[in-house]
């Protein structure tokens, strides 16, 4: 399965289905379902993500720091970060709420 999200100020962009599930998990979203995000609402769904990134790299940090504490080698994580995934749905993000435009999925 993809997500696809739509604006009339960017071009679409889609996800994978378990990329595409967290972020929209992370938004507070029904993955399940077709979905929108007000203009309003995205500098809401922009500190959403912005936090989740900054959890994720600060986990990440620690196991690394934790490991080394130990002296064992450091974890590997994930090729593509989550910042890296999220990057061009917060310029949707950030281009929707300037024009005042919805993002939608699912339609």
């Amino acid at each position: 399965m993809l997500y696809k999200f739509k604006s009339r100020v960017a071009g679409d962009l889609i996800m994978l289905e378990p990329n595409g599930r967290r972020v929209l998990e992370i938004l507070g979203k029904d993955p399940g379902a077709p979905g929108i995000i007000e203009a309003a609402d995205a500098l809401a769904a922009i500190g959403a993500l912005e936090a989740a990134v900054a959890h994720e790299e600060a986990a990440q940090k620690a196991a690394i720091e934790e490991a080394r504490a130990r002296g064992e080698p450091e974890p590997r994580f994930e090729g593509i970060s989550l910042r890296q995934r999220v990057v061009p749905l917060l310029d949707m993000l950030r281009r929707s709420e300037k024009a005042g435009k919805e993002i939608v999925w699912g339609v």
